[in-house]
């Protein structure tokens, strides 16, 4: 890729390649069966990557966003679906890491993701709203010691196969819909009933059906934090910052296989410049705007970690969204010059250089969370936000 990381403790980058490696095996099967990515997740389990963000004294590896977005790109380059499993985990376990320090159970239950490896799986959208995660229409129920939630989510990706869900719900059932929890519910503590079948033009591993979510838990399994905090200050910056690591994977890959093209026919033809050779050049350059764009919003992060108040702030959101609508607008462009590129052999499928899929999971960008819902909350922002428009800001 590669982004500006710190150097990577006990291998972490030959572990995820290893991951990679059985990943793009397995991601033509993956997309044309429409079957969750098993073999890279049980590597990734082997491989101990699902508790890398657990600081070190919970039995994790302390690593950073800007590291798991970076095994997030190599990901991306074998298998998106697995790639975004991996993504939608780590962002959950952001929010545990970065807000469930004060909780003992929710500590011992980072022990345990990290060290029996527990897959996380997220539910934020539901019947009625929608993707608009920062409203709910169901309710906690709080009975003592207990609590109760019953939640029809139209989305929850890979929630057959995960171990835990980190559910959205109002914090009460007097509550607004925008005064928010969030609650751990392990496997045994609730049942999916399935609504909706996850068949889709593009990201087809994630699995992401619809289910009656039905779940019991003891009443200290709800975060202490108020969902409002958690999205701010975690879950917005890491669902914009790893996605478009996943989706910069994408790109690279797609890049990777022109490159391959133009220098084949370069090859038949050495007293020629070859067709697509400019149309590469083209694409390298959008290729280092995502990868600048991206790492820009990675150090923003890291450096705004440091202080709540400019995590929270309208000028953090609207940086964030940027990074998102850049990248996931971008890629498209980057899939579409190296189809063009490597013409009906990216075309067809069962090539060195075939982009169908690579075309069809870059589709997906746009879509999560909505490009359009995206903007209209940023130009509510810049209602009443001064951008920074200093080249260093």
């Amino acid at each position: 890729m590669n982004f500006p990381v710190r150097i990577m403790q006990d291998g972490l980058a030959a572990r995820v390649a290893r991951v990679a490696e059985i990943a793009a095996k397995h991601a033509d099967a993956v997309d044309a069966e429409g079957r969750f990515p098993r073999e890279a997740a049980d590597a990734m389990k082997a491989e101990r990557l699902l508790g890398i963000q657990v600081p070190h004294h919970l039995g994790g590896e302390s690593a950073s966003i800007t590291e798991i977005a970076e095994l997030c790109s190599m990901l991306g380059q074998a298998c998106a679906a697995s790639a975004m499993v991996f993504a939608m985990h780590h962002i959950k376990l952001s929010s545990l890491v970065e807000h469930g320090s004060d909780s003992e159970w929710h500590c011992h239950f980072m022990r345990n993701i990290a060290g029996e490896q527990l897959l996380i799986a997220s539910a934020t959208t539901e019947g009625g709203i929608g993707g608009n995660l920062r409203n709910s229409i169901c309710a906690v129920e709080v009975d003592g010691d207990i609590c109760r939630l019953e939640k029809d989510a139209t989305v929850i990706s890979y929630g057959s196969h995960a171990d835990a869900i980190l559910i959205t719900s109002r914090a009460h059932p007097q509550a607004a819909s925008s005064d928010q929890v969030l609650t751990a519910f392990l496997k045994d503590q609730y049942t999916l009933e399935k609504t909706h079948v996850w068949n889709t033009l593009g990201m087809r591993g994630t699995c992401s059906d619809g289910f009656l979510f039905k779940g019991q838990a003891p009443a200290h399994q709800i975060l202490p934090k108020p969902f409002a905090e958690i999205a701010a200050q975690s879950m917005l910056a890491s669902s914009h910052l790893l996605w478009s690591g996943v989706w910069y994977g994408i790109a690279v890959d797609a890049v990777a296989r022109a490159q391959s093209f133009v220098r084949a026919a370069a090859r038949k033809a050495p007293d020629a410049q070859p067709p697509g050779a400019l149309r590469l050049a083209e694409v390298s350059n959008l290729l280092q705007m995502v990868k600048s764009n991206v790492v820009a919003g990675l150090k923003a992060y890291e450096h705004a970690k440091a202080d709540p108040d400019r995590l929270s702030s309208m000028g953090f959101a609207v940086a964030m969204n940027n990074v998102k609508i850049a990248s996931s607008e971008t890629i498209l462009e980057i899939v579409n010059h190296a189809m063009l590129i490597c013409g009906i052999m990216g075309y067809k499928n069962g090539t060195p250089f075939s982009l169908g899929r690579h075309l069809r999971d870059a589709h997906s960008a746009q879509l999560m969370i909505s490009n359009d819902r995206i903007l209209g909350n940023t130009s509510s922002m810049l209602l009443v936000h001064k951008q920074d428009t200093s080249l260093l800001g």
